[in-house]
Order: structure tokens, then C-alpha cells, then sequence
């Protein structure tokens, strides 16, 4: 009969040099210089704590509440450029940050839109007169082509200009913070809006995050089909997808117990009352000073300052309003975002921008709104620097984002392995019928 192999003993893991043994479970352990053997330490990640997704949006809102205020193409120009800087050092890798892309061209095809309709149907003969292109009457009015005026190129472009980078304060927000990231760290009163907004605000990345996965698994299947057929080989896999994910979303919501609410807890009365009321003053403060209109009995006072103290007040009643109703709700959050230094001066940022534009927009309102008729040169204001500055100060007050390849354990951190000769040698069989091979 042949003899019964031994089984090789297990490795053994010796100490760490220093006289002492890992503990199972260990991470991996960090050699601190000077030491020999290293410590016990587990390795630290690079970089701070991330940038709460509020800080984002509430820093793109409000750099686009400044832009609406101005029609200055150098002002606009320096925004976006300060968007684009802080786009491209605090962008993560994550799906829904690749909508960038998207949204410049979204924004690009604004402008176009705007400009091939100014040329069009904007023809008018006061102005300097660029072109004439031939007039055709159309019904109801509407007259295509005529003179193309510069003073009209220049209030269209403007304008296009100004909703363009408006759309890419929105883009910026979309990419640098997950939209359903906000939905962690709404009051518990707005959760069954917050919740249908996110959705909303949610369904674009996900179509541009549904679209590259089905163009990429195109491509492994050898898939060639362009125009309406690859259209068509798109479309019915993106559906199907959407559906997908929102019969997850739903079932997800369910299994969470979503709408359970506090019955022992009553709300104090005229809670409502008072929250509409402050949602009606956050409206008006927002208008007022945005637009910054003039009163005719009072000319000298400033409708933006009547505005600040407006939203001021509209938002500490709001805030109570919202703490006070929202004691009904049972939310629970799983890992919510902390508020740090960093992200409250993401914040700061914002409303500085605001506040420098409209005070820019009390002290030189020629250079934040250029004449276009008749046509000026736009000014550069030395305020306009310091806006664009503190637009783009959030790429370097907060910490860069966490890549996905910067979780890797590297090959120096790993543990070390036993070697060859470490291990105890194998018995070799020995079988009586192959000893004659």
C-alpha cells in the first residue's frame, strides 16, 4: 500500500523584529523612520475630511445669484475660469462627477442658440449695421433676416453669456456634490421634498452615468451601428435602466420604513403660519436684492440693503420653523456629513461673492453693467479680481477628494510573506509501481 502523505505544518509567522506579534485583523502597519521593524500603527489616508455637499451647493447658488446680478463679459469670464479651477482640483472620480462635460456643452449650446436667434430674428436698423441679409415677411409679424446691428450681437451675448455660466454654477454643484448626498442633511420637515427634488435633480447624472455604461458594453460586444440605429440600440437599454433603478429606489425606501412619523409630539401652533411667512420673506429678500429696484418716495434708500435684512430675518424664522415641525418626523441618517471649518468657509466664499458684487454694482454700476447702445468697451474693475479670487478660493481651503485607486493598499504596506525556505519541505511520495519510471 502506499504510504500516507504528512501534511505540511502551517507556516509561522514570526514577529516584527522588535519582539512583538501582529494581532489578527491587523491593518497594515506603517514603518516609522528610524525604527527598526516598524510599529502597529495602521496607515493613514491622505487628505482631510470632505467638503460637506450643502458647503458645494449653497457656493455654486450664490456665485450664480452674483453672476445674474452682472452683464460684464470680463467679470463672467473670471467666474468661469474661477468654476473651471476649482471644478478641476476638487472633482472626485466618482460617476456622477463626470457631468462636466455635459454641462459645458449645455452651455455652449445656449449661446449658439441665442446668437443664430438674435441674427435670425433680431433685425433692426438702429445700431451700427454689421451685415444685411435679405428680409422674408413671415405671418403674424415675424420678419426673418434684415440688418444684424453690433449693439444687438452685444445685449444677446451678453445675456447667453450670463445664463451660460449660470448653467455651469449648476454643473459646478452637480459635479463636485453627490445631489443625493443633500438629502442626508435637510431638516427633517423638508424630507418629503427634499427627497422628490433630489430625485429630480439626480435624474441627469444618472442618464449620463446609464449612457457611457451602455455605450462601453457596445463596444465589448462589437457593436458598429451609428446614427438613428445606434440611437435606437441606446435608448432601449438607458429605459430599461431608469426603470431599474427606480424600482430599487422604491423598494430601498420601503425597506427603510420612509414617511414613519412621531405621534406623541405635537407642533406648536402657528408653526405653519410662521413658516410661510419666512418663506415669503426669503423670497422677497432674494428679489430685492438681486434686482435692487428704486422707490419713489424714498430714492436714497438702498433696496439691497432693505433686502439683506429682510433675508436675514426670513431665514432665523425659517430655520426655527423648520427645527420646530420637524419634530414629528422620525429620520434616521447613516453616516451623515459633519460640518468642519472647511466647509463652513466653502460658505463664507459664497456670500462674500455676493456681497462684493453688490457692492460692486452700488460703487460702478457702468462696470458691472456695460452699455450696449450706444456700445462701450467693458471696464475692469480691480473688485472684479477679488470676486473672481474668492470664487475660486475653494480649491485650496478645502482638502482634495478621495480617489479610488488612492485606497489601494501599496506593495510596501502589505504584510510581509513567509519565504521558500522559511517553510518546512514537503515529503515527497514515494509510490512502489513508478519506481521503475
Amino acid at each position: 500500500m502506499p504510504r500516507l502523505l504528512e501534511r505540511p505544518a502551517d507556516p509561522v509567522i514570526t514577529d516584527d523584529g522588535a519582539g512583538r506579534r501582529p494581532s489578527p485583523g491587523a491593518g497594515p502597519l506603517e514603518a516609522r523612520p528610524g525604527r527598526a521593524g516598524g510599529t502597529n500603527r495602521p496607515a493613514r489616508t491622505a487628505g482631510g475630511a470632505p467638503t460637506h455637499p450643502v458647503a458645494w451647493w449653497a457656493w455654486a447658488l450664490a456665485t450664480g445669484a452674483a453672476v445674474s446680478m452682472t452683464t460684464s463679459p470680463l467679470l463672467i469670464v473670471l467666474v468661469i475660469a474661477a468654476l473651471a479651477l476649482v471644478v478641476a482640483n476638487r472633482r472626485s472620480d466618482a460617476p456622477w462627477a463626470r457631468s462636466a462635460g455635459t454641462y459645458i456643452t449645455l452651455a455652449l449650446s445656449v449661446i449658439i442658440i441665442r446668437m443664430v436667434f438674435q441674427i435670425l430674428l433680431g433685425g433692426s436698423d438702429t445700431g451700427t449695421v454689421l451685415v444685411r441679409l435679405p428680409r422674408i415677411p413671415l405671418p403674424l409679424g415675424v420678419t426673418l433676416g434684415g440688418p444684424v446691428t453690433a449693439e444687438g450681437l452685444a445685449t444677446t451675448g451678453y445675456d447667453a453669456l450670463r445664463l451660460a455660466t449660470m448653467l455651469a454654477c449648476f454643473g459646478a454643484a452637480n459635479t463636485l456634490a453627490d445631489p443625493r448626498g443633500v438629502l442626508k442633511s435637510v431638516p427633517a420637515a423638508l424630507h418629503d421634498i427634499s427627497v422628490a427634488v433630489v430625485i429630480a435633480l439626480s435624474v441627469f447624472p444618472q442618464l449620463i452615468v446609464s449612457v457611457a455604461r451602455v455605450r462601453r458594453a457596445r463596444r465589448l460586444r462589437g457593436g458598429r451601428a451609428k446614427g438613428l440605429r445606434a440611437l435606437t440600440s441606446i435608448l432601449i437599454p438607458v429605459l430599461q435602466d431608469a426603470v431599474e433603478s427606480s424600482m430599487d429606489l422604491s423598494r430601498a425606501m420601503e425597506s427603510r420604513g420612509f414617511g414613519r412619523t412621531r405621534d406623541n409630539r405635537r407642533v406648536r401652533p402657528g408653526t405653519a403660519t410662521g413658516l410661510v411667512a419666512s418663506m415669503c420673506g426669503l423670497v422677497i429678500g432674494v428679489y430685492l436684492l438681486l434686482t435692487d429696484p428704486r422707490w419713489a418716495s424714498a430714492p436714497r434708500l438702498s433696496a439691497q440693503l432693505v433686502g439683506a435684512v429682510v433675508l436675514g430675518l426670513s431665514a432665523i424664522g425659517a430655520v426655527a420653523g423648520l427645527r420646530s415641525s420637524g419634530r414629528r418626523l422620525r429620520v434616521t441618517r447613516y453616516r451623515p456629513h459633519r460640518w468642519t471649518p472647511r466647509s463652513i468657509a466653502v460658505i463664507g466664499c459664497g456670500l462674500l461673492v455676493v456681497i462684493c458684487t453688490a457692492a460692486l454694482n452700488s460703487l460702478a454700476p457702468a462696470a458691472v453693467n456695460p452699455s450696449t447702445s450706444p456700445l462701450e468697451w467693458p471696464v475692469l474693475h480691480p473688485l472684479m479680481l477679488g470676486i473672481a479670487a474668492l470664487v475660486a478660493a475653494p480649491a485650496f481651503l478645502t482638502s482634495p477628494p478621495r480617489r479610488a485607486r488612492a485606497a489601494q493598499p501599496r506593495q510596501r504596506d502589505l504584510p510581509a510573506q513567509p519565504r521558500q525556505r522559511d517553510l518546512p519541505a514537503q515529503p515527497r511520495p514515494n509510490h512502489p509501481d513508478r519506481r521503475g519510471r
